[in-house]
């Protein structure tokens, strides 16, 4: 409930789980290992830039350890996170957040990576679904493994980030295994709505925790204020960033 007791009308907006209630969850244990690819090219899609270092940037330093190729696909630019922002445009947003991707993507370690961006409008990736299936098509082909956000994510983009590139991924005869960002904000331990039996979990190395944090921390448009305005708040605040840097990482299948 908001203030004065209205409902919110996105859990997300809502108050959010601690993250200390998910560490204390004996479900855990209950969740297989997921044994990642040691050779060959694993497609990473995420719906703006940095939900892939999120949910398994982790899982990103590991490959990237191994030699596995990495290709990024940032299905739009993340130009819409500030959208009353009395700083930065759109557009000057958008650069702001692919320099922080690739700076990312220096600290975990694969700094080599193919980055793919698509340009699809934030907050309007819904609309162009079979587009994005489509366009998803040619950095697929003949990779080991397609990582994409969870299509029961409870954000528009990225659930149809996730359908996209399910049926992009299908069509490739490529597997492909879903990361939750907002999950850890909006459900609870052992919640009914997500399905933990198709959950798996990918323990992370002390290193590789030490890599994705310094990873998320290069993305200071979205971690730190842009301005002293409330069109400028920090989107990712120290109690969400709590859920994304544990010593696992999470995939359904």
């Amino acid at each position: 409930m908001g203030p004065g007791g209205a409902a919110y009308a996105d859990p997300i907006q809502a108050p959010g789980t601690d993250e200390a209630e998910w560490h204390g969850w004996e479900g855990w244990s209950r969740m297989e290992r997921y044994a990642l690819p040691e050779a060959g090219r694993v497609v990473v899609v995420a719906a703006h830039p940095d939900d892939e270092v999120l949910g398994v940037g982790g899982t990103l330093a590991l490959l990237a350890a191994a030699g596995v190729e990495l290709t990024v696909v940032s299905v739009t630019d993340g130009e819409g996170s500030h959208p009353g922002s009395t700083r930065y445009s759109p557009e000057q947003l958008a650069e702001v957040r692919a320099r922080e991707l690739r700076d990312a993507l220096a600290e975990l370690g694969a700094d080599g990576a193919e980055i793919v961006r698509l340009g699809l409008p934030d907050t309007g990736v819904a609309a162009q679904e079979d587009r994005l299936a489509a366009a998803l098509a040619e950095p697929l082909a003949g990779a080991a493994l397609c990582l994409a956000p969870w299509t029961g994510d409870v954000h528009g983009d990225h659930e149809a980030a996730g359908r996209a590139a399910l049926a992009a991924a299908r069509a490739a005869a490529v597997p492909c295994r879903l990361y939750p960002v907002w999950l850890w904000h909006w459900a609870r331990p052992g919640d009914p709505r997500v399905p933990w039996e198709r959950a798996a979990r990918i323990a992370l190395p002390p290193h590789a925790v030490a890599r994705k944090r310094a990873a998320v921390d290069r993305f200071a448009s979205q971690i730190h204020p842009l301005g002293p305005g409330p069109e400028d708040a920090a989107v990712l605040p120290p109690q969400e960033l709590a859920h994304h840097l544990r010593e696992w990482e999470v995939v359904f299948g």
